[in-house]
């Protein structure tokens, strides 16, 4: 006999019918369950009309609620404050519990603290699960039972600590008759949320469970190259799953499972991607004061000069430095910047610019489809020498050495800074260098088709350099 009549189940970051945790808990404690997501002003009200994370949303909960229609069943679905609205749909559905899924990061923990609060008040049990991640909160600690603050011994005792029995899947999906049967009604609109359509058909990105299985499909065709062709943007090298995994619409079990299953170095370098991903987890569990100072005490206090016109133009795509200015135009064009890039342009911010970590970080956490607050803090102090596993400050990526390294051929750099397509590729990754012949023979000219670079690299490294030592 189930324990509860009805309980809702509150979606947030597993955007799924199969294989969902809480879903499946809801289903196996509860007679009925009612699927319900908010569209949480607390998150929403202060993003731009044309964030695109909010159509990806929009577009994955039409296709779930879609496929309930098709059941008789429906996925219930607000524009509210989520903690006051759970409690209240709660009491107006005759609920006796919630199930969720467990988020990590502090705004949501504080959220789903003040929601169990007030659903105890009124007698209604709140539950979690964990569904994002293979192992969260303390379920993997160092010898004296503490958190690592170190990337490779964390990856060792994730791998020795891995059962199968980790990686079954929840089979929610078989139970989903279960659900509450009621009548459709009709989801918010894009323009009721305050948003309008973006950009992402032209992108090709599909949003929900279909979207993510059909990235799957396509990087498991690419798997064996992923170790060598993930550092090249210009190559389909990585898996792109990054926003399925964000939103869920991807099990992390399942991705785990195929990468254990894929034997080969690709398949190895791609759960080592999943497991810092989890790494990044913990950390903000167990230091939820990342998000706002540095992981290491001692840089908390870095005099960084903070060159605003500087920051605008690294924004923008215009420092002179073709990869970083590729990087950045991508970023803003698509919602989308590729992994070693990410790393190239936060550590031209901070150990050339000389601007703080922050700014980067909030500039990515605007603009990013995959935002995800564990994963964009933890690169972002990773890049500035911050962090729990960072790179030394001593070591600083040089921006010509990376462009000439992973884009040879210029064909990234030709494609998001198109005014220097016409130079020759030794002259594509640093044009002031170039013959002023040679500049003027491709059209360019350095002030007004392109900029001039910003900054001296060698002399910045010696200035951050400098920062870094002082503290």
């Amino acid at each position: 006999m189930a324990t509860y009549p009805l309980s809702l189940c509150w979606l947030r970051r597993d955007l799924r019918l199969t294989d969902q945790a809480a879903l499946h808990a809801a289903l196996a404690a509860s007679d009925r369950v009612l699927p319900v997501f908010i569209f949480d002003r607390a998150i929403l009200d202060g993003l731009p009309r044309d964030d695109r994370r909010v159509d990806f949303l929009h577009r994955t909960l039409a296709a779930l609620k879609a496929e309930l229609n098709a059941r008789g069943r429906d996925l219930l679905i607000r524009h509210a404050q989520a903690s006051e609205a759970i409690p209240a749909l709660a009491a107006e559905f005759g609920a006796q519990a919630v199930f969720v899924s467990r988020d990590y990061e502090p705004a949501a923990v504080a959220r789903d603290q003040t929601v169990a609060a007030r659903l105890e008040a009124a007698g209604i049990a709140f539950h979690g699960c964990k569904d994002q991640v293979i192992f969260e909160r303390d379920e993997v600690l160092t010898a004296s039972r503490q958190p690592f603050s170190v990337f490779t011994p964390y990856k060792n005792a994730w791998l020795k600590r891995l059962a199968p029995s980790h990686l079954l899947p929840y089979p929610s999906e078989q139970q989903l008759d279960r659900l509450l049967a009621r009548p459709a009604e009709p989801m918010p609109t894009l323009a009721e949320l305050g948003f309008e359509p973006t950009d992402l058909d032209a992108l090709g990105i599909v949003a929900g469970p279909a979207g993510a299985a059909a990235r799957l499909d396509d990087f498991l065709r690419r798997i064996d190259d992923y170790a060598e062709a993930r550092d090249f943007p210009a190559v389909k090298g990585v898996s792109y799953l990054s926003v399925h995994l964000r939103f869920g619409t991807l099990s992390i079990r399942q991705a785990v499972t195929l990468a254990q299953q894929h034997a080969g170095p690709g398949a190895a370098a791609w759960l080592n991607e999943l497991i810092w991903r989890e790494f990044y987890q913990q950390i903000l569990h167990h230091r939820p004061d990342v998000v706002g100072q540095a992981f290491k005490a001692e840089y908390r206090a870095l005099a960084f000069p903070n060159n605003e016109e500087w920051f605008r133009a690294w924004c923008e795509g215009r420092t002179g430095y073709p990869i970083v200015d590729a990087a950045m135009r991508q970023l803003n064009h698509s919602g989308y910047m590729h992994n070693r890039l990410r790393m190239v342009t936060a550590s031209f911010l901070v150990k050339d610019l000389l601007i703080d970590w922050r700014w980067g970080e909030r500039y990515f956490a605007e603009k990013l489809i995959d935002y995800d607050l564990a994963a964009n803090n933890g690169g972002w102090q990773w890049a500035a020498s911050t962090g729990c596993d960072a790179q030394p400050y001593f070591r600083i990526f040089n921006p010509l050495t990376q462009s000439r390294r992973f884009d040879p051929e210029g064909k990234f750099i030709r494609r998001y800074v198109p005014e220097l397509a016409g130079l020759a590729t030794d002259d594509l990754h640093a044009p002031w260098l170039a013959k002023p012949v040679d500049r003027a023979a491709a059209g360019v000219r350095l002030g007004q088709d392109y900029p001039f670079p910003l900054v001296d690299h060698a002399r910045q490294r010696e200035a951050a350099l400098a920062l870094f030592k002082k503290g």
